[in-house]
């Protein structure tokens, strides 16, 4: 990945921090972006010290302006992004007769035209150059479905279906578009589940744990990759086997 510019979103935590750092340690140039800068700038910092390149750069995807202005910045510092990981997501969990519209719409914005937004970005520049990697973070739950996130699900399978359109369109230009579907991952947001339903979901894992962070990052840097150039529109499920 040497000479490669990767624009990773959602990177103060968690998966997408792990996902800068591993295609840093693959030899990309990263900008690691999201809506808490403090965070970003101890990562760059820490991109920097492994001798790579690294650029923090504030990102609301619930706003196109600042989507815009994101994947200018970048573009003006390393001169493209070759890469785009997707992996900016919230949720705002509640039983679909109740939900809120606002929670449904804050959701789907985010996760999903949120994504789209970013891939319409860095697209125009990929067609340029005939070759980019777009990897969307999706989740075992846009394949399976789950009680009380119809909106955090549908934006999940949403991204799958994107990936799939996007990946037609522009494979012919040398860019692939694939997705990484994540089981149960621990990250900050799994760790304050109750033991209960830590003990049922492990419980349906073959694999006897849950995964982490590198897991899914691991996979991200393989479908970016040159290794990955004949692999478009794949789901890669990182799940341990809890759905197959």
């Amino acid at each position: 990945m040497t000479n490669r510019t990767a624009l990773v979103t959602g990177a103060s935590r968690g998966i997408g921090r792990a996902c800068a750092a591993a295609l840093a340690r693959a030899g990309a140039r990263v900008a690691v972006a999201a809506r808490t800068t403090d965070a970003l700038e101890q990562l760059a910092g820490e991109i920097r010290a492994l001798g790579r390149e690294a650029f923090a750069v504030p990102l609301d995807l619930a706003s196109p302006e600042s989507i815009k202005e994101a994947a200018g910045r970048v573009a003006k510092d390393f001169g493209r992004i070759d890469i785009l990981v997707n992996n900016a997501a919230i949720t705002r969990d509640g039983l679909a007769m109740r939900m809120k519209r606002d929670d449904w719409d804050a959701v789907l914005n985010t996760n999903l035209t949120g994504a789209f937004l970013m891939a319409q970005q860095v697209l125009p520049g990929m067609v340029r150059e005939r070759w980019g990697r777009i990897v969307n973070i999706a989740s075992v739950v846009g394949e399976t479905g789950n009680a009380g996130q119809s909106n955090y699900v549908a934006s999940k399978a949403g991204l799958i279906g994107l990936t799939k359109a996007l990946a037609r369109e522009v494979g012919s230009r040398s860019i692939t578009i694939n997705a990484v579907a994540p089981g149960f991952i621990e990250t900050d947001m799994t760790a304050s589940l109750p033991k209960d339903l830590r003990d049922k979901a492990l419980g349906n894992i073959p694999l006897g744990r849950f995964g982490n962070a590198d897991d899914v990052a691991a996979a991200v840097r393989f479908l970016a990759s040159d290794e990955a150039a004949y692999i478009t529109g794949h789901v890669l499920d990182v799940n341990g086997g809890m759905y197959m």
